[in-house]
């Protein structure tokens, strides 16, 4: 490690396979906290180059327990983090929304590291039970269009720098990793993104590969349609711009969209949202990135079509019914 950081404090760029070997020793545990902690450092005083993003993409993807989910074109909503807007989460409430529209999803997520409640600690707060079990995740989105994959438990980088991660309490580069290296390939990909310097990286990434996706950014900071602003998105149509009052209806204010200070607090937002409680500003936002995510698969037809469709899977119960299946599920 001495070595990488010294040739990264000259202000060199790794090539794509020097990345590669780092992350790769990494998940082999071959650095300790400190080593670990002095590399994450270097990429907050840098913007992290594509060819170092693209071998450390690799390299977590290699080391990753693989699932696959064969026919089922499953869908995946997720955010960088790291936009310090701490909102509820909004990403995980539209795949149970998007999921009890009938579109399958394999939710990626983690607990949050510069965030009060990431993904895993609202799903491990709700009672959903982390596996790697290709069969039994198979069953749960057989049973409910949904499952939820507990991204240390696939990749061991990820699972190493955890704690370093919650420790420092900032986003890192590997904030900008967890979108792109979800383990079963979705078909369907909704991305929010904290900058647009990320957006284009990732819309570089998908544009290579063989799935349909959208890649968002609310101009005023957040990694979601927020509503709160105009939002840029990217995806194989171009790029668009986007206002409020063109995806809702309505512009909502930051205070609205408030994600509580404790993972209890935001789980008791989440449930009182899904079982159609929320208030006018937090179901438009919900609804408005669940039909964003909904409308890239063409059998949900346009936006406004896919609106529909989402905004029925929450006011008839159904995306909560999603919820409460697939808890009743856990052994």
């Amino acid at each position: 490690m001495k070595q990488i950081l010294n040739y990264l404090f000259e202000h060199k760029v790794l090539s794509r396979e020097y990345a590669k070997q780092i992350m790769l020793d990494l998940g082999m545990g071959k650095f300790n906290d400190h080593e670990l902690s002095a590399l994450m450092t270097v990429f907050l005083m840098r913007s992290i180059a594509l060819s170092e993003l693209q071998g450390f993409r690799d390299a977590l993807l290699e080391l990753a327990v693989p699932i696959n989910f064969e026919e089922r074109k499953v869908m995946d909503i997720v955010g960088t983090g790291g936009d310090g807007k701490n909102t509820f989460n909004i990403s995980t409430l539209s795949c149970f929304i998007v999921a009890g529209a009938g579109q399958p999803v394999a939710k990626h997520g983690s607990y949050g590291s510069s965030s009060v409640s990431g993904a895993s600690n609202l799903m491990d707060s709700l009672g959903y039970k982390f596996k790697n079990d290709e069969s039994v995740l198979r069953n749960e989105i057989d049973q409910t269009n949904m499952c939820f994959l507990h991204a240390p438990i696939f990749h061991p980088a990820l699972k190493a720098v955890a704690p370093i991660r919650k420790n420092l309490g900032i986003r890192t580069f590997f904030n900008m990793l967890g979108p792109i290296v979800n383990p079963s390939s979705p078909t369907f990909q909704l991305v929010g993104v904290y900058n647009l310097e990320i957006a284009r990286m990732y819309n570089y990434f998908f544009q290579g590969e063989a799935r349909k996706y959208a890649i968002i950014h609310s101009l005023d900071g957040y990694d979601e349609i927020s509503l709160t602003a105009d939002v840029k998105s990217f995806s194989p149509a171009g790029e668009k711009i986007y206002s409020p009052e063109q995806l809702a209806g309505l512009r909502v204010d930051g205070a609205d969209i408030y994600g509580g200070e404790s993972v209890q607090e935001a789980s008791s937002i989440f449930m009182k949202i899904l079982q159609g409680e929320g208030t006018p500003s937090q179901n438009a936002v919900v609804i408005s990135n669940a039909a964003m995510a909904l409308s890239l698969n063409d059998d949900f037809g346009d936006y406004q079509a896919a609106r529909d469709a989402a905004n029925e899977s929450l006011e008839s119960g159904k995306a909560y019914m999603t919820l409460k299946q697939l808890l009743a599920l856990q052994a």
